[in-house]
């Protein structure tokens, strides 16, 4: 098995401001100055990248973006674009968070724009796919996972799907306090690497896949030890500079 470097990533989602980015930053960084396996990721809001990324240069923090849009410019009041997040030296985005696809209507169609247009734009893409409660519960998992990421990767390069990075959220586990248990993690982890190996089997054992869904220090360890699961997106407990300085100590131990 390939030796996937785990990769920890926090996302603030509509938290901090500029300032409180750089306090979070400042508390963050001599915790995590040690053991450097795990790849340390925070998605800030837009207002915030610019503060993020000055103030860990030199770090092992790399900054992400929330969201991304898919054209170079245009009449898309509200929307920034992987040009303007390179300009910043963003190297990340979050993309097809189940908030955005929920909230704001994002569609498969447009994640399959999004990624090749990030990749081409040297912004490494945190792809989020997902099933929701009601899908769980029908026995609909694998369906959603099947549609999602087949769509998503779609049109994706084949050599340029070991440098997507896809994230397994199950909805119902969001921010609700629920955790998917650590077997359900690794099963449907273990069937989004089969959909990869689908697609392009040489980049399934390289692709690396993370488990979002009320990861906190005291269960990051048990999802981490699962030999599908290479690393967490991570919301609430990445707020707190110590909670998250502690995921990332999982994410190194792994």
């Amino acid at each position: 098995m390939p030796d996937r470097r785990p990769y920890i990533a926090g996302n603030w989602k509509m938290h901090k401001t500029g300032a409180e980015a750089e306090d979070f930053l400042w508390a963050l960084l001599p915790r995590i100055s040690g053991e450097d396996r795990a790849e340390v990721v925070v998605c800030a809001p837009f207002t915030a990248l610019s503060n993020l990324v000055d103030g860990s240069r030199g770090s092992r923090v790399k900054v992400a973006a929330q969201n991304m849009h898919q054209a170079e410019q245009g009449a898309f009041t509200g929307e920034v674009s992987a040009a303007m997040l390179s300009h910043l030296d963003v190297r990340a985005a979050v993309l097809g968070h189940s908030e955005r696809r929920q909230y704001f209507n994002e569609t498969d169609e447009a994640l399959a724009e999004k990624l090749p247009v990030a990749l081409t734009a040297g912004i490494e893409p945190i792809f989020c796919v997902g099933e929701s409660e009601a899908e769980r519960e029908a026995g609909q998992m694998e369906d959603v996972l099947r549609r999602q990421v087949t769509a998503g990767l779609s049109k994706v390069a084949a050599a340029d799907l070991p440098t997507v990075v896809i994230a397994y959220e199950p909805i119902w586990a969001i921010g609700t306090g629920k955790v998917a248990t650590t077997e359900q993690a690794q099963e449907a982890i273990a069937f989004i690497r089969s959909l990869v190996a689908g697609i392009e089997a040489g980049a399934a054992e390289a692709v690396r896949i993370l488990y979002g869904g009320s990861v906190k220090p005291d269960n990051a360890a048990e999802l981490l030890s699962q030999p599908d699961i290479d690393g967490a997106l991570i919301g609430g407990a990445s707020l707190d500079p110590a909670d998250f300085a502690a995921l990332v100590a999982a994410g190194d131990a792994a």
